[in-house]
């Protein structure tokens, strides 16, 4: 039962994780650029920064890996680290490619 609920919170906080990162990418495409989301986007692709905006858009998985460590929830933390290294592979995919 135990393995259950580890995984359980594992899930979750790579879920937090992965929401925390696109609406970080979101809320930077809204405060600092002139265009629409789909315009950032299509610029952003054209321009070689998709990397970037994901990188930027992690920072908010800091807040939630620090939160769940301070609330003591260990296993929701390390499900932010995995979103935030699949995250890193993403980046990693686009500045190769």
């Amino acid at each position: 039962m135990r393995a259950i609920n580890t995984r359980k919170e594992t899930a979750i906080g790579f879920l937090v994780g992965i929401i925390a990162n696109t609406l970080g990418v979101l809320l930077y495409m809204l405060l600092f650029s002139d265009l629409g989301l789909v315009e950032t986007y299509q610029a952003a692709v054209q321009q070689g920064h998709v990397g970037s905006l994901l990188a930027l858009g992690a920072i908010l998985n800091l807040v939630a890996f620090f939160g769940f460590l301070r609330l003591r929830r260990d296993q929701r933390a390390r499900g932010v680290l995995m979103a935030t290294v699949l995250t890193a592979l993403a980046i990693l995919y686009y500045k190769l490619t």
